[in-house]
C-alpha cells in the first residue's frame, strides 16, 4: 500500500503469515483476528490516540477505531480496493454486507433453489438475502417482530416474512408447514437464544443447516440438547462472512461494483459526525441499516 490508496479497514485481519492465514478453511488470524479486548497496538502495546488537554491516552477498538477523522490501523486490517468503486458504498464492506453476503456464500453455500430462512432483518439478515438471491435459493423467508422491515427486505430478495407476534404457534412449526419440513439453511442474525432455537428447529431434519451471526450475552449457552444433533441438524457460526479480508475482500467489491449485490440499499440515512448519537438511536429504534456519517 502506498499513500493515497483507496482502502477499507476491517475488523477481522489478515496477517498472511500465521497458522490461520494459511490454512483455507478458516478466516481467523492469530496476530490481527477479531478481538473485543485488544485496545493497543501490536507492535508497542501502545495507542495511537490520546487526550487533547493532558495526553491521556485513548483506547483503540475493534482493530479500526473509525470514530475518529483520524486512525491508525495495522496494515493486516486494511484492505486497498479499486480506487473507482465509490468509497460511499465500500464502507459497507468492512462489516454488515460482508458478513451477511459471506455467511450465504462461503459458510452456508446456498444452492439455487434451495429455501433459506432468516431471523432478524438488519443491515446482517439482510445482507444474507441479498446473497442468498443472488445464489438463486427460490424461497427466502424474513422473520422480525418490526414489520417495517418487511418492506425493504421484499426489494432485497425477501418472498415470504413472518411477524411472531402475529402468530399463535412457533415459528418453527410455520416455517415445517410452508417448506415441506424446513428450510435448507437458517441464517440467525438477531443475537437471543430464543430466536436461535427456533431457526434451529426451522432447518430441516437429515440435512438443514443453521448460521449463528448474532451477537449473543453471557452467561447464557446454546439452547440445544446434544441429542437433537442426531436428527442430522447442523449449527455452526460465521465471522466477517467467511471471508479473508486481505485476499478475497477485493474481489468481493468488484462483484459488488458488477452488480452481483445491490448495495444501494443499505444506507438509509446520512448525518454529521456530530450527530453519531442520532445514528444509533436510529439503529435502536430499528428505523436504519446503516448510517454514513460525514467528517
Amino acid at each position: 500500500m502506498k499513500e493515497g490508496d483507496h482502502v477499507v479497514p476491517i475488523f477481522n485481519g489478515e496477517c498472511g503469515d500465521c497458522i490461520y492465514c494459511k490454512r483455507e478453511k478458516t478466516n481467523m488470524c492469530e496476530r490481527s483476528g477479531v478481538n473485543p479486548f485488544k485496545t493497543v497496538m501490536v507492535s508497542d502495546g501502545k495507542s495511537r490516540f490520546s487526550t487533547l488537554e493532558d495526553g491521556k491516552p485513548i483506547f483503540h477498538f475493534l482493530n479500526t477505531s473509525t470514530f475518529s477523522e483520524y486512525t491508525v490501523l495495522e496494515s493486516a486490517c486494511v484492505v486497498k480496493v479499486d480506487p473507482a468503486a465509490p468509497l460511499k458504498k465500500m464502507t459497507l464492506l468492512s462489516c454488515g454486507v460482508s458478513t451477511g453476503v459471506g455467511a450465504a456464500w462461503n459458510t452456508a453455500d446456498v444452492k439455487a433453489g434451495s429455501s433459506v430462512a432468516i431471523f432478524g432483518l438488519g443491515a446482517v439478515g439482510l445482507a444474507v438475502a441479498e446473497g442468498a438471491r443472488s445464489r438463486g435459493a427460490s424461497k427466502i423467508i424474513g422473520v422480525d417482530i418490526n414489520p417495517n422491515k418487511f418492506i425493504k427486505g421484499r426489494a432485497m430478495g425477501i418472498t415470504d416474512t413472518i411477524n411472531p407476534r402475529d402468530q399463535e404457534k412457533p415459528v418453527h412449526e410455520i416455517i415445517r408447514e410452508m417448506t415441506g419440513g424446513g428450510v435448507d439453511y437458517s441464517f440467525e442474525c438477531a443475537g437471543n437464544l430464543d430466536v436461535l432455537r427456533e431457526a434451529f428447529l426451522s432447518s430441516h431434519k437429515g440435512w438443514g443447516l443453521t448460521v449463528v451471526l448474532g451477537i449473543h450475552p453471557t452467561p447464557r449457552m446454546l439452547p440445544l440438547h446434544p441429542m437433537e444433533l442426531f436428527d442430522g441438524r447442523i449449527i455452526i457460526a460465521s465471522v466477517f462472512g467467511g471471508f479473508k479480508g486481505k485476499t478475497q475482500l477485493p474481489h468481493f467489491a468488484q462483484q459488488c461494483m458488477k452488480g452481483v449485490v445491490n448495495l444501494d440499499e443499505f444506507i438509509t440515512h446520512e448525518l454529521p459526525f456530530e450527530k453519531i448519537n442520532d445514528a444509533f438511536q436510529l439503529l435502536i429504534d430499528g428505523r436504519s441499516l446503516r448510517c454514513l456519517l460525514h467528517f
